[in-house]
């Protein structure tokens, strides 16, 4: 099924019309801002638009808008702490060095790709990862610190800097 798909989007057109209200006051009881709830409800209709979004015998449709909306309530904070730290990090700056909005957005935006592509590694590869760039351990501390072999460590490291490659040369 596609967005175009009239049946998939007169089954969105039900769930919006018959848990929208609700779903959007769990949002708010969450957030405690009605904007950010109007948003991120909406933003979970949207989801059910991309292709399979929608399972064919959907039985339990809030508990199907929750997973989605919880999802996006997680990403939502997350990309809320990456740009406080960011903010603070820069404001932390002296004038001389200050950013445009434009490439404060842009620095934001990079931070919380990079944060989801480290998520995306699996928490033993992220690890790994963080403590040999942002630790500055050598892959035989790093190893001796995990209980690992310095190979487990490498192939960790491989995965981590393919997946940085790769962010680094998408379109």
């Amino acid at each position: 099924m596609s967005a175009t798909d009239p049946s998939l989007r007169a089954t969105v057109e039900t769930l919006y019309q018959e848990h929208h209200p609700w779903l959007r006051g769990w949002l708010q009881r969450k957030l405690g801002d009605s904007a950010q709830a109007a948003d991120l409800a909406q933003d979970t209709f949207v989801r059910l638009l991309l292709p399979r979004a929608v399972p064919q015998d959907l039985h339990s449709p809030r508990a199907y808008l929750l997973t989605i909306a919880r999802s996006l309530l997680i990403n939502h904070w997350r990309r809320r702490d990456i740009e406080r730290a960011c903010l603070d990090a820069l404001a932390a700056r002296t004038a001389e060095f200050a950013l445009s909005p434009e490439d404060t957005r842009q620095i934001v935006d990079t931070l919380v790709a990079l944060d989801k592509l480290l998520h995306g590694l699996g928490p033993q590869v992220q690890h790994i990862f963080l403590l040999s760039q942002l630790d500055g351990l050598t892959y035989p501390e790093i190893a001796r610190r995990l209980g690992l072999s310095v190979s487990q460590v490498q192939r960790a490291m491989t995965k981590a800097i393919g997946a940085c490659f790769d962010f680094a040369t998408r379109d």
